[in-house]
């Protein structure tokens, strides 16, 4: 099965048959990328290191071309065992490597080289000094098969001591090959030395995997596949000066050119937008106390008595047919910025679900409000907890709880994240009902990682798609467990895409609602930050005003209209807003006024303090925070990329000298300030700018003391 990705094509999966007949039939499949290793790793002088690092190359390049994450893997060719020159032709032919077909064919050789008079050799265990011509191998021999094969686009790379002295050789032979095929196909070779360089065994394996994991974090490079120049790029980001004349890639053969990316090249850190597939769920109630009842309501004070939240009809449908009693399992990631109304979403299901809350007065105003489609089903959600400032087993035992169980005692030896996350999957599997527990809070919670990884990565057996045969852990007795499934319900902070268009984030980048997919792969999303909420915003503040101060009908509406697109995407702000509008005798004239739109946006920077304090208990210190945020607000365009831009302007910024600024980036990326960026990708690259241009504004202005003695904590 084939699935278009870009402008290539994905194929079929690395774990394919290998051998000849394999590769005889892959040779006629015009969609096939193969990976060719010719590797001599034993010269019987029982030189171990040489061959360690022999190993150490080719598993970093079976890393690289097996990766899945820019396309299907290619299909790998073991490297086979060489001694003499006859097994070298015996796999040129074996494989037919000369008429090779396909889309993609990758050749790596590496072993120890010889540089004759004017040519080079690859050295084997049976070669006889001072007759190589007959006891060695042409090493053009090897890179004209490749590259006058039939394979569509063909890129070579040697690894030997003085490889480059095949640039004159191959100049001459690359104008042997086809005009038409050297015109239509691209086909690249690249050396790793200079004439007279030799090759350090375990030096190009080190730096191999460096370009590797840069181009799957810092590089931020959004296409699934590089050119040429990226990839040497990389590389040499990782070499000293003292070592460029020595260890740096050269390009000996061009045939792709400088920006034009080729299919013999995957970028490992390539995201594809992930496809989503639902699930199915069903019943139970819980109290509504007064932490959901305050988000829920939208209320500025507790004992106000309104129901101010409107709007946001979309998103409390899919929250609502989540909880549909046709549906028994599945998890909903309800996610966005800083702000955007996340708990208020997932308390309005809590609140409105509880039977015991139907017959309040307040609940009768909330349903008036709300279209049929919009109300969860009565007892629809068995449990809600708050993971906000909850370590692991804080939080097990809460489920627990919720679910009307007793934890269990755990001897003092004893890990009780591991028991009660046990426990939490007995009584699930021991219930005859579906359950559906609300989760709020996670990314403020004081053990994320665990948090997920441990109590709630294992109920995916409960929450993924039914199976069609029940199959799994049984009763004492033999039968099965009767638990019909589970409803997970979970609000989580991320970074807000700024177009449709924009890429997945890596887990590294895009945080828990990233590791959250990873653990629940039909996990389904639903973002409380897109334009839309924009409206609804400006409807929260008319409901605000007009109902909680009285008078203003005249201008509440102007009011409301003036401040929902400052305060964008953020409800918080707009309830910071509407408190001070309601008690304005000319809301409209307040809203109107330049100094108070400046007062306003602190709501979003007060927050921002606040998480500056805290961010430096996850090993991030605030002002190194600080100096990266400030990078992304000054950035022009759709924002900074990663790469080496955001650490020499955060460098600038910050004003003391830091070492790992990419280690810094990867912690905020994954912290609780994640939530105050935006992501996008402008030439290719990720990029990242604040979520809002007050945000923005507010982080340019390098008068204002961020980390001043007695900020909000």
């Amino acid at each position: 099965m084939q699935k278009t990705v870009g402008e290539f094509t994905r194929n079929q999966p690395a774990e394919q048959a290998s051998g000849p007949a394999a590769e005889q039939a892959s040779g006629q499949d015009g969609a096939q990328r193969t990976l060719l290793t010719l590797a001599v790793r034993d010269y019987g002088d029982e030189d171990e290191a040489f061959t360690a690092g022999i190993d150490e190359q080719l598993a970093v390049v079976a890393e690289w071309w097996s990766s899945p994450a820019a396309a299907d893997a290619f299909h790998r060719v073991p490297a086979p065992a060489v001694t003499g020159r006859e097994h070298v032709e015996d796999f040129l032919r074996e494989h037919q490597v000369r008429e090779m077909r396909g889309e993609a064919l990758v050749l790596f050789i590496t072993g120890h080289g010889v540089a004759g008079s004017r040519t080079h050799f690859l050295k084997l265990p049976a070669s006889v000094k001072g007759r190589h011509l007959n006891t060695s191998v042409r090493t053009t021999d090897l890179i004209t098969a490749a590259l006058d094969s039939h394979a569509e686009n063909v890129l070579v790379i040697v690894n030997t001591c003085y490889a480059g002295q095949i640039s004159g050789e191959i100049a001459e032979l690359v104008q042997d090959i086809s005009a038409e095929r050297r015109n239509t196909c691209k086909l690249d070779v690249l050396v790793t030395c200079g004439h007279d360089s030799p090759v350090q065994v375990r030096r190009f394996p080190t730096l191999l995997r460096g370009a590797l994991d840069r181009l799957r974090t810092t590089a931020g490079i959004t296409t699934p596949y590089l050119s040429v120049a990226e990839l040497m790029s990389e590389f040499e980001r990782g070499l000293s000066p003292a070592d460029v004349a020595r260890h740096r890639l050269r390009r000996v053969v061009d045939g792709s050119g400088v920006t034009t990316s080729t299919p013999c090249i995957p970028n490992p850190g390539y995201r594809p937008v992930r496809e989503l597939t639902g699930a199915d769920g069903r019943p139970t109630g819980t109290p509504a106390d007064d932490y959901w009842l305050d988000r829920a309501t939208g209320r500025t004070q507790d004992q106000d008595p309104g129901w101010y939240f409107r709007g946001r009809d979309d998103i409390n449908r899919g929250v609502t047919a989540f909880l549909s009693p046709a549906r028994t399992r599945g998890v909903l990631l309800v996610t966005g910025s800083a702000g955007s109304g996340k708990s208020a979403v997932l308390a309005r299901a809590v609140v409105l679900s509880d039977p015991a809350f139907r017959d309040d007065p307040l609940c009768k105003a909330a349903l008036d409000l709300s279209g049929p489609d919009t109300v969860p089903h009565p007892g629809s959600v068995t449990g809600a907890v708050l993971a906000r400032h909850r370590g692991a087993a804080d939080l097990a035992r809460d489920i627990l709880e919720a679910l009307g169980a007793v934890p269990r005692r755990v001897r003092s030896t004893g890990d009780p994240v591991v028991a009660w996350s046990q426990q939490i999957l007995e009584v699930l599997r021991d219930r005859d009902d579906s359950v559906t527990l609300v989760i709020d809070g996670l990314d403020e919670a004081d053990e994320r990682h665990r948090i997920i990884e441990d109590v709630l990565a294992p109920l995916d057996e409960l929450c993924g798609p039914q199976p069609l045969a029940r199959v799994g852990p049984q009763r004492p007795d033999g039968e099965p467990f009767a638990g019909s499934g589970l409803r997970l319900l979970i609000g989580v902070r991320s970074s807000r895409p700024l177009s449709e268009s924009c890429v997945e984030l890596s887990d590294e980048e895009q945080g828990y609602n990233e590791l959250l997919k990873t653990c629940f792969p039909t996990a389904e999303e639903l973002r409380t930050d897109d334009r839309g909420s924009e409206s609804d915003i400006a409807l929260y503040l008319h409901a605000l005003i007009c109902e909680g101060g009285g008078g203003h009908r005249e201008s509440a509406e102007e009011a409301a209209a003036l401040v929902a697109p400052e305060v964008w995407p953020s409800f918080i702000d707009a309830r910071i807003a509407g408190e001070q509008l309601r008690s304005a005798e000319d809301p409209a004239a307040v809203a109107r006024r330049p100094e108070w739109q400046k007062m306003l946006r602190s709501g979003t920077t007060g927050l921002l303090e606040r998480d500056l304090t805290l961010v430096a208990q996850d090993g991030l210190p605030s002002d190194v925070a600080l100096a990266l945020l400030r990078a992304s607000a000054f950035a022009g365009g759709a924002g900074i990329p990663w790469s080496t831009i955001w650490p020499q302007m955060a460098r600038v910024l910050l004003g003391r000298p830091l070492q790992d600024w990419d280690e810094m980036i990867a912690k905020l990326l994954k912290s609780r300030l994640n939530g105050y960026l935006a992501h996008d990708h402008e030439d290719d690259r990720r990029v990242y700018r604040p979520a809002h241009e007050t945000l923005a504004e507010a982080l340019r202005n390098l008068d204002r003391d961020w980390l001043a003695p007695g900020a909000p904590a």
